[in-house]
């Protein structure tokens, strides 16, 4: 072949191997990944999320400690929601404000954006529905917190105009009442007890006259009439009624008796079998002992309180005094009650002269030491204190002839129910007012 025909020749196959069969490369060529789908482009529905049910915060009312200060009645909560998109909560019941006098309202929060259902409200104490009565203008609540009251009503006497019988509720309302029948109104004074029995009728004493029981109709259904009755009664678990003879008892006298239904004395206590010695001798003050409190306790012994003596003493049930409590640390005791863990809790007078002046005050003192381990002065106008009970809530129940507080352990009033009428000072303003109050937990 000629040069320059191999030189083309040449030139014609190196041409044909640099371009390549093209076409036949998608048969044996690795496809290139690609990336998964933007949600731009190709939109994934999302995991369904449950949509969070709402919560409600509530500022919490601080319960005192014994370092605090004086603890002003707190606002009531103010309900703060959880930002949105959320349904919002159903209402949920508020607690009263505790001044003025508070009525069970509630503060919805916003209606739901969308027909979700609601979630179950959390009940609380307050959304428990309080018995409503009338209100009485001559019964007073100043001071109510819903969250640290002990629950219940409360059954006191009332003496003052005409002398009744009322079981009140939170607010003062009266739900029952029972005014004492005109024939017996000379004997509510000084000072008349009540207490609720488990027939739900009442019991209660009228001094220098008797003991009567009236069923809630105003019925009278049983009765023991003696001059000797003081100030206390108590309807025992085997029916029998245990009570005091302290108005203007003698030496002769017993100062504590138990009587059966049928009214036989089947039990009694004279305390010159113990006490007819220095320095109780020659001590009188309306009556020799003026004994005011019974107690059966739960070992079967008796707790009783000699006013006079200035201390109280526990009786086992053959007459002797198992011991003595209070003696240097009272001063004109009234209701002593005995403590689960032992301590008495009493409201005191100091009516002595070397106490006289000294602020009247419920104080509770160790069972063994006689120590006073607490107490709560009460102010001069709600003078003579009369009565004090420990609550379930471990409150203080505390009955001055005005006034009627709950406080906690550390001193700060919750409740207080007072009486809207002044008692001025005499012979007789001693008897007039309130004497004794008990709540009554579970209404």
């Amino acid at each position: 072949m000629p040069p320059r025909t191999l030189s083309l020749f040449a030139a014609l196959v190196l041409l044909t191997s640099c371009a390549g069969p093209a076409r036949v490369s998608t048969s044996t060529a690795t496809p290139v990944p690609t990336a998964p789908p933007a949600a731009v482009s190709t939109p994934v529905p999302a995991v369904p999320t449950p949509v969070p049910q709402p919560t409600v915060v509530r500022t919490a009312t601080p319960v005192p400690n014994a370092t605090s200060p004086q603890m002003a009645p707190p606002a009531a909560p103010t309900p703060t929601v959880a930002p949105p998109p959320t349904p919002a909560a159903t209402p949920t019941a508020v607690p009263p404000t505790p001044t003025p006098v508070p009525a069970q309202t509630s503060t919805p929060t916003a209606e739901p954006a969308a027909p979700t259902a609601a979630p179950v409200p959390t009940p609380t104490r307050s959304a428990v529905a309080m018995p409503r009565g009338r209100v009485d203008p001559l019964l007073v609540v100043d001071v109510y917190e819903a969250a640290l009251v002990s629950p219940g009503t409360t059954l006191l006497p009332v003496q003052v105009d005409s002398p009744r019988i009322v079981e009140v509720n939170a607010l003062g309302e009266v739900l029952w009442e029972y005014r004492i029948p005109n024939a017996l109104r000379a004997f509510t004074n000084p000072g008349f007890d009540a207490e609720l029995l488990s027939n739900d009728h009442i019991l209660f004493v009228l001094p220098g006259n008797g003991v009567y029981e009236v069923d809630r109709s105003g019925t009278i259904v049983w009765s023991y009439r003696t001059t000797k009755i003081s100030h206390d009664a108590d309807r025992l678990p085997n029916g029998n009624t245990i009570f005091v003879f302290g108005n203007n008892d003698t030496r002769d006298d017993p100062q504590v008796v138990e009587v059966d239904p049928g009214g036989k004395v089947v039990w009694s206590w004279y305390a010159k079998d113990h006490f007819d010695r220095a320095p109780y001798r020659d001590v009188s003050s309306e009556g020799w002992t003026h004994t005011n409190s019974v107690q059966r306790l739960a070992n079967g012994n008796t707790q009783i309180c000699l006013r006079n003596f200035q201390l109280v003493a526990e009786v086992d049930p053959r007459g002797a005094v198992v011991r003595t409590m209070g003696e240097g640390s009272l001063d004109g005791p009234h209701d002593p009650v005995l403590l689960a863990g032992g301590n008495l809790l009493v409201a005191t007078q100091n009516t002595l002269a070397v106490n006289r002046g000294k602020p009247q005050a419920a104080i509770e003192i160790d069972g063994t030491t006689g120590a006073i381990v607490w107490g709560y002065p009460i102010a001069f106008a709600s003078w003579p204190v009369r009565d004090a009970n420990r609550l379930a809530n471990g409150n203080t129940l505390i009955t001055g002839s005005t006034t009627i507080v709950e406080v906690t352990p550390q001193r700060n009033v919750v409740w207080q129910l007072r009486l809207n009428r002044t008692i001025q000072p005499g012979p007789e303003s001693a008897g007039l007012g309130f004497y004794k109050a008990d709540r009554i937990a579970g209404r």
